[in-house]
């Protein structure tokens, strides 16, 4: 590396680390603090917690550390800040479970909105519905998403759209856990699929039906 190019580096402690993975276990390790970062992470920056997965991302133009929660289908940035002892504190007091309100008044930098908050609470199926709803984006999906809200069971679900299709799964912060996918056709007609089960193919459900495919395809086997 020529002295041009270390002039230009926002990350020279990073790099002299040999990466950020590198870099904020040694911050770490100097403070006394465990940020749940295996030894064999090198490349993207994600740390899994009880309050979804903490993922860093730094900025190319500038030294900027922006910090994300991110769970199935959905990630929310929480704040960025140039200083690595400030992020590495951060995160460890996430995994911690530090209360978000402590969280903000002793990292300033951090941006903690109703959606983070839901994150944190592990509850964030009913904003998530609000939101979905309430999207001029996902107009073409309002009326299934209504549809299924309405029901007192699947309004308990996690919903994301994916590829036009309206995603249920049983736990938000759980990936692997139970879901389906629902694809209107036009009004009468759905296809469904069951997200890894033992029925990976998309059926074909009448409208009368589907309220209760859902529910039994959802429920514990």
């Amino acid at each position: 590396m020529n002295m041009g190019t270390h002039r230009n580096d926002p990350y020279p402690d990073v790099t002299a680390s040999g990466g950020l993975a590198a870099a904020m276990r040694e911050v770490a390790e100097l403070r006394g603090r465990d940020i749940g970062l295996s030894p064999w992470v090198t490349g993207v920056i994600s740390i899994e917690t009880v309050r979804g997965f903490l993922l860093v991302d730094p900025a190319a133009e500038e030294r900027l550390f922006r910090l994300h929660v991110h769970i199935p289908g959905y990630v929310r940035e929480i704040g960025s800040t140039g200083d690595l002892g400030l992020l590495v504190e951060a995160v460890a007091a996430w995994r911690e479970g530090t209360p978000l309100d402590e969280l903000k008044e002793t990292f300033e930098f951090m941006e903690l909105d109703e959606f983070a908050r839901a994150i944190a609470s592990g509850e964030p199926t009913s904003l998530q519905w609000s939101e979905l709803l309430s999207s001029d984006f996902h107009q073409r999906q309002g009326n299934l998403l209504r549809r299924l809200h309405a029901d007192e069971v699947l309004q308990n679900m996690f919903p994301t759209i994916t590829h036009g299709a309206v995603r249920l799964r049983v736990d938000p912060l759980d990936g692997t856990s139970r879901q389906v996918l629902v694809h209107e056709l036009d009004g009468e007609r759905y296809e469904v699929r069951r997200v890894g089960g033992p029925e990976a193919a998309w059926v074909e459900v009448p409208t009368g039906d589907l309220i209760a495919y859902l529910r039994a395809a959802l429920s514990q086997e």
